[in-house]
């Protein structure tokens, strides 16, 4: 079915192939793909395919790199009817911006390249089997891929963001290369459903009503039917309200985006089909939440689907319990990030050199230490004192220096209450209807309270919402705000006690997820490495990827590590004075891991061991 000159949308059940410029489209018929454990791809797929040459390419949708610099994405012409085309370039402006370190001398020169790369996308809604919600995929095949030397990147995006989240680790690096890109937003992204209008986002991701299209995501008829009804304005995302808790199953996500990515190029260079692993090259390669999907794909993977994986500040739970004396029972996330988020504000007035995002913002340790102090928390009848037993009660955690001298940026940002508000909902699996600690989220009007959204704002959720709220206008609604001076701290304890105290409600719902997170490394059949900064405060080093490699290796793993010195979670921050000033980049150094693991499968004894990066060796 011709959808218009430069896109091809196919019918169920067979899959369409385009030529050049989609003047003709000829069928592929899809062979159901097995793989072990459940995951399997479709016969029946509807596949959207799209043409990215003159000024709209791969990597940046003609944007370029002083596009990309740009503080704000292009403008749709009609502002409630943006193009397709219109949404894409968003989302790619928007992706790269909240990823990379976009400054002068930085990506494009130093490393990485935003020349363009003229090439088509296949899109698509997987679902693996036994789920009611979807994940995201997307396949770019450049025009320079060389099918005689065939080779595959797949990734899951970093964070909640949407399908191009991980463009500026993958894409820029794939791309470059040559290869194909197999994207996967893992179930979260930018799918925003609006109860008001019951719209959402579908495959082209332009907005629909429910039953008009297939949609991204859309929660139970009867969520719809409530709040609908209602006066809530609420708004509901997929990796918040789906009640299937998708991050179990991040590590399956890849591993049928992967698939997806070998049947796009059957579509590709469909006289050179078909594509598999067996004659094409697969490495996985993510960041942050990323990185832990593409770690779990490789536990997963006993197939031999993966020939090699790249993890950057992954965010990955190590096994607990495993016998080894250095590896005693580790927190996951929700675990480490409720305790951060009462005592790090606090404590950060016992740290003064600690660099800021912002100093003109509000300091919130006076109020969080009283309060604290008040409940029992901490000792100390100063707030000095306070803040002194704060950092202590972070350090004997597990927390170090240096991720402790990061922290600021959390707490400014308010980062560990939106991962919270967020990541309880997904592992109670509670849906909309019943949120957790009273969490909600909905656009707020001028007056502070809920509102409706207009026809524009809703337009742009599909490309500009980051898959985590507050974005795009859609704030965190916190039911339990009491104090005046402090008003996430009632909501924050209720995180801390459903996840911590065995008689709080849902505890032990969530110490199951928590459980289900947990990573398997003795499963590991496949080179990995890890690539995390030392000053990460949202991913910590000490709870991640060192754990995460001990207990790799005590299995026999093939695994390096390099720890980079003075990089922290997100190159993006460097564009602040004070953190471009005390803080180096990660990204130079995954691309410097991706080209080492391909090196390593034309050499095999090029493997390379752990290294620790200095800062004078960073570009």
């Amino acid at each position: 079915m011709l959808t218009s000159s430069r896109t091809c949308a196919t019918s169920r059940p067979l899959l369409l192939a385009a030529t050049v410029l989609c003047h003709a489209c000829v069928s592929v018929p899809i062979m159901s793909t097995k793989l072990s454990p459940g995951v399997q791809l479709p016969a029946a797929l509807e596949i959207r395919m799209t043409v990215h040459r003159g000024g709209d390419d791969l990597l940046t949708a003609g944007l370029g790199v002083e596009g990309l610099r740009a503080a704000q994405a292009p403008a749709p012409e009609r502002a409630e009817q943006p193009t397709p085309d219109e949404l894409r370039r968003r989302a790619i402006h928007i992706s790269w911006r909240g990823i990379a370190d976009l400054r002068p001398g930085a990506f494009g020169s130093s490393y990485g390249s935003l020349q363009p790369v003229p090439g088509r996308e296949w899109s698509a809604f997987l679902r693996l089997p036994g789920a009611r919600h979807s994940h995201r995929a997307l396949v770019q095949v450049p025009d320079s891929f060389d099918a005689r030397q065939r080779c595959l990147v797949v990734t899951a995006s970093s964070g909640s963001r949407g399908v191009y989240g991980a463009i500026a680790v993958a894409g820029g690096f794939g791309l470059s290369h040559g290869c194909a890109v197999a994207y996967t937003d893992k179930a979260a992204g930018s799918g925003v459903y609006d109860f008001d209008t019951q719209t959402g986002v579908r495959l082209d991701g332009t907005r629909a009503r429910r039953g008009e299209a297939e949609l991204e995501f859309a929660p139970s008829e009867a969520a719809d039917a409530a709040f609908g009804a209602s006066d809530s304005h609420a708004v509901a995302y997929k990796h918040a309200h789906s009640g299937e808790f998708p991050d179990a199953d991040w590590g399956r996500h890849v591993l049928q985006a992967a698939l997806f990515g070998l049947r796009a190029l059957d579509l590709a260079f469909p006289e050179q089909a078909p594509f598999t692993a067996e004659n094409t090259r697969i490495l996985a390669l993510g960041l942050s939440n990323g990185g832990g999907a593409v770690l779990r794909a490789a536990e997963l993977d006993q197939d031999g689907l993966l020939d090699a994986v790249v993890a950057a500040a992954a965010n990955i739970t190590p096994p607990g319990g495993s016998g080894l004396p250095s590896l005693p029972s580790l927190p996951s996330l929700i675990e480490y990030a409720s305790i951060a988020a009462l005592l790090q504000p606090c404590a950060l007035a016992a740290l003064p050199n600690a660099p800021r995002i912002n100093p003109f913002l509000p300091d919130k340790a006076p109020a969080r230490c009283k309060h604290l102090h008040a409940l029992g928390w901490l000792k100390g009848a100063t707030q000095a004192e306070q803040a002194a037993d704060a950092l202590a009660q972070l350090r004997a955690y597990g927390f170090r220096e240096s991720t402790l001298l990061t922290s600021a940026s959390n707490v400014e940002l308010d980062l560990w209450r939106y991962v919270l508000a967020t990541y309880l909902q997904s592992y109670a699996a509670v849906g909309v209807a019943d949120p957790l600690c009273g969490y909600r989220f909905a656009l707020l009007g001028p007056d502070g309270k809920p509102s409706a959204s207009s026809a524009a704002q809703r337009a742009l959720w599909g490309s500009d919402f980051s898959g985590l709220a507050p974005s795009s206008g859609i704030q965190l609604i916190d039911e339990r705000s009491a104090h005046d001076d402090d008003p996430a701290l009632a909501g924050l304890l209720c995180a801390y006690q459903s996840i911590h105290d065995p008689k709080a409600d849902r505890q032990q719902k969530l110490r199951a997820a928590i459980m289900a997170v947990q990573a398997e490394p003795q499963r590991l059949r496949v080179p990995v490495i890890l690539v995390h900064g030392t000053s990460d405060s949202l991913v910590p080093i000490e709870f991640t990827s060192e754990p995460y490699a001990e207990a790799a290796r005590a299995s026999g793993a093939t695994l390096s590590l390099w720890r980079v010195q003075g990089a922290q979670h997100f190159d993006a921050f460097l564009a602040f004075p004070s953190y471009g000033q005390a803080y180096t980049a990660l990204l130079p150094h995954v691309y410097h891991a991706m080209a080492a693991a391909l090196e390593q499968l034309n050499n095999p004894s090029a493997w390379p061991g752990d290294r620790s990066i200095e800062r004078e060796t960073d570009r």
